[in-house]
């Protein structure tokens, strides 16, 4: 007993601990029998309010971090609404999605995962696609993400995820960044978080705008109708303007020129009357189909292929109007996936599960205060009326004596409201099951659907999913960690893992490693979860492609071209690009050596945009340089001749007319060109309808990847 409390004498006097040789244990000192599982109802049933670690583990995740939010704190919103265009009252309840043309207020925030509120927008990660749905019946938060699966299948692992992405403690580096030992050591470790390693090491995870991403439910949910019938439900946010993302190297230099390239593209694409716009969809699943599938409809680490339960579109959404204070609208709103209106429910995804405990918790840390529902952005238009009294920054004056329900000083109110009057009630499924810490074997298939990711990707897509991993692992300084990792990406797709491997020094190795036998309890050992590989019926999906995604369409709406020019400049030239670009909701700005203005070939002045010193190619998205320049001077000028190559090696659209032309065959990728680039747009005329026209078109690509063959291979 002397030894003992000399030990925690000492242990209380340094407060230091590396937990080397020790047992895992709670804040309590008990010690953990299984960290890796929630304690649910059945191994495919409900995470338990009982479970005292869990709670304890999220509840110390979710307060680590005031005032701003622990994962996604850097962020963006608009206000807008949602308009039904396919009502679907016999799969729902949900008043919202009852009646053709109804209008339902939103709001949205925008994120990345994580860095902090002073990051960048462009760093590689998932992104938050979160809507607040401010509807008759109370608030409905639909609290997505622009990739469908997620890295973890139990929430228990929630905030070892995090813990592993966020800089590392001892020096806290790097900001907003995957690349480095802790991360991926913790992935290697993790053969079920391979599908979503496939989604962020892709260009999904750099997007071109908020405005050109997906956005998914990640979940299964329910819908209930009217009946008390139950179908599955997926949710998917389809944009207008299609899924466009942009290079990697690029992306960096983004976040060197402009650190807010998303949040300022969102705000000015609104300010100009160019509305972001999405559809959303619903995959639906008769409950009867729950066991009929490849994959297990609880598994958050998978998806449903669109080639086996289609999208139906139920209705659109627009954002119309930015935040009047970002910090009272944007940095105040507060979601949770537990907000849902009768109609719609929650299954018993355990990742899931976890959320809906550990929303409100961090709310609670994060804004101070059980009353945040009545910060304004957060209040309900349905009225509030329950016993809820009191606590740090009420505003809610009630009035009255009474505070308990039942009561009969008060009349008896609030009352109880039956199901038929609108009361929610939740699905009444039947459970019967021990209590247990265990996952499903239908939840063991770590990499079938890895695969189908990676073999529905066009081959410069496979090109930019293996470039990051060489990046990525390539930052990683312990060579055990990138052995563990290049022998998971054999598991997906060998090539995969050989070109990954040429570029890491390395070799694959021949047996795959599995140290963690994740999913099962230590009592268990004889039942192992070993991770597999399950075929799919589906073998590729154009879904699953950002450049074959069916979604995107040929407009160039909300763009910009930079108009690069000087003193001289051809007036028609700029006139006749700027309308034509004006007239498909695009917009040139003109760029030159210098701010205020530059005269033109008619003596009249032009108002310059911004100088070369102030801006780069990287935050345009063509370039243009029009006839009656001082060829000389800006073919010798350094800024316009790297804005030229950035602008190819990026796969942009490059146009010129008359003798600007002479000022692209001065840039040094000229060289690098070995066939016909249908990106390169060339006319020795000058201002005509059809180059404006051929540089349009060309634009509808988006990016011409195919020139990276030759800058890369």
């Amino acid at each position: 007993m002397k030894n003992f409390q000399d030990d925690k004498q000492r242990d209380l006097s340094t407060n230091k601990s590396d937990g080397t040789n020790k047992f895992l244990t709670t804040d309590q000192g008990v010690k953990i029998n299984d960290d890796n599982n929630s304690l649910k109802s059945g191994e495919r049933g409900p995470s338990l309010l009982e479970d005292f670690i869990l709670r304890e583990k999220i509840t110390h995740f979710d307060h680590e971090r005031i005032p701003e939010r622990i994962v996604h704190a850097r962020g963006s919103g608009a206000h807008g609404f949602f308009e039904v265009t396919n009502p679907i009252p016999k799969l729902t309840k949900a008043g919202f999605l009852q009646e053709k043309g109804l209008k339902t207020p939103v709001f949205v925030r925008f994120s990345t995962v994580a860095g902090s509120r002073g990051s960048t927008d462009l760093a590689r990660d998932a992104r938050g696609f979160a809507v607040k749905f401010y509807t008759q019946e109370g608030n409905y938060d639909l609290v997505a993400n622009n990739i469908p699966v997620f890295f973890i299948q139990d929430a228990s692992k929630f905030p070892d995820l995090v813990h592993a992405v966020k800089p590392e403690p001892h020096n806290e580096m790097p900001q907003a960044a995957s690349a480095h030992d802790t991360f991926w050591d913790f992935i290697s470790l993790m053969p079920e978080s391979m599908h979503m390693i496939m989604w962020v090491m892709s260009d999904r995870a750099i997007p071109r705008s908020y405005r050109m991403m997906e956005g998914f439910g990640v979940h299964t949910f329910r819908l209930v109708n009217a009946e008390e019938e139950s179908v599955f439900v997926k949710f998917h946010w389809k944009p207008k303007l299609g899924t466009h993302a942009v290079a990697w190297d690029e992306a960096q230099k983004i976040s060197g020129k402009n650190a807010d390239f998303h949040r300022e593209d969102l705000w000015e694409a609104i300010e100009m009357g160019n509305f972001p716009e999405w559809e959303l969809g619903v995959q639906i699943i008769p409950s009867a189909d729950e066991n009929n599938y490849e994959f297990d409809l609880l598994d958050p680490t998978k998806l449903v292929p669109e080639e086996i339960v289609p999208v139906t579109i139920v209705g659109r959404m627009v954002l119309n109007k930015n935040p009047d204070n970002f910090f009272a609208e944007t940095e105040q709103i507060a979601f949770h996936p537990g907000h849902v209106v009768p109609g719609i429910d929650f299954t018993n995804d355990p990742l899931l599960q976890g959320r809906l405990f550990s929303y409100t918790d961090t709310q609670l840390s994060r804004l101070g205060s059980p009353n945040f529902h009545e910060i304004p952005i957060n209040r309900s238009i349905a009225p509030v009326h329950n016993n809820q009294r009191d606590g740090h920054m009420r505003q809610e004056i009630n009035k009255g004596r009474v505070s308990y329900h039942p009561n009969s000083l008060g009349g008896g109110c609030p009352y109880q409201a039956k199901i038929a009057e609108g009361g929610f009630s939740s699905f009444n499924e039947r459970i019967d099951a021990h209590k247990i810490r265990e996952r499903s074997e239908s939840f063991n298939d770590h990499f079938g659907q890895a695969k189908l990711f990676f073999n529905s990707q066009t081959s410069e897509e496979k090109s930019h999913i293996v470039r990051a991993l060489r990046f990525e692992l390539g930052k990683v300084q312990t060579t055990a960690i990138r052995n563990r990792m290049l022998g998971l990406l054999s598991q997906i797709d060998q090539q995969l893992a050989e070109k990954v491997a040429i570029g890491l020094g390395a070799k694959v190795p021949p047996i795959l490693e599995t140290p963690i036998n994740h999913g099962v309890s230590p009592e268990n050992e004889g039942r192992k979860h070993e991770p597999q590989t399950r075929n799919q019926t589906i073998k590729t999906s154009d879904a699953l492609s950002m450049i074959n995604n069916p979604t995107n369409s040929p407009t160039i709406a909300s763009r910009k071209v930079a108009i690069i020019c000087s003193d001289g400049v051809s007036e028609t030239a700029v006139a006749n690009m700027k309308n034509a670009l004006k007239k498909e909701d695009a917009k040139g700005c003109v760029i030159a050596p210098h701010l205020g203005s530059i005269s033109t070939d008619s003596n009249s002045e032009i108002p310059v945009d911004f100088s070369l010193l102030t801006v780069s190619s990287v935050l345009f998205d063509a370039v243009y340089i029009p006839h009656g320049l001082d060829v000389k001077t800006l073919s010798e000028n350094k800024d316009v001749l790297e804005f030229l190559n950035d602008a190819y090696k990026h796969c942009k659209v490059i146009g010129a007319d008359g003798d600007a032309s002479k000022i692209v065959s001065s840039a040094t990728f000229v060289s690098q060109i070995t066939d016909y680039d249908p990106g390169i747009i060339i006319s020795s005329e000058i201002a005509t309808a059809e180059f404006a026209q051929d540089f349009i078109t060309a634009m509808t690509m988006h990016r011409f990847w195919q020139r990276e063959e030759n800058l890369y291979n």
